[in-house]
């Protein structure tokens, strides 16, 4: 299981879209962890979220996932499981809030809020990272190589416990 995870090739394809999609959310989250970027911080992003409805241990899920989260993307740390959370944070940021604002971000000020095309490019990057992995230059691709001997080992000796005289 831990090994599906973490397997990825060496290819730029999962470099690209997993640090694009980190560089592109981390800034998001430091607004609700920390207060950067002229953001809120913690407790007030957490009480945003409990005051539209938001359970608080989803607000601070989403908090953590769109910091920690997007800090494990740029590092190629299970890079599926994180791209998977961020995902779900933009599903529920679209559906929750977004959609009534329409498709097309806030550019000239003339809508009531911000629609929902940039958590659809969100969405795309992160199915990539989900389907590719952490590809170059990532943690997930040293992890798994160090697991493979390991793991291979546990499954020829699962297949010969399993038939003994195959």
């Amino acid at each position: 299981m831990l090994r599906r995870i973490v397997q990825t090739d060496n290819e730029l394809s999962g470099l690209i879209a997993r640090a694009a999609l980190g560089i592109v959310i981390l800034p998001h989250g430091l607004q609700k962890l920390a207060g950067a970027f002229g953001g809120f911080g913690f407790s007030a992003s957490v009480d945003y979220f409990s005051s539209i409805g938001i359970p608080a241990i989803v607000g601070v899920l989403v908090v953590l996932g769109e910091s920690l989260g997007a800090l494990a993307l740029l590092a190629g740390f299970l890079t599926r499981f994180t791209a998977a959370s961020i995902n779900l944070i933009m599903l529920g940021a679209i559906f929750i809030t977004h959609l009534p604002n329409g498709f097309f971000m806030n550019w000239y000020g003339s809508q009531a809020g911000e629609g929902f095309e940039f958590h659809l490019l969100a969405l795309g990057l992160g199915a990539i990272s989900v389907i590719v992995g952490g590809g170059k230059w990532s943690v997930d691709q040293a992890l798994a190589e160090r697991l493979a001997p390991s793991l291979d080992r546990e499954a020829a000796l699962s297949n010969a416990e399993a038939c003994p005289s195959c």
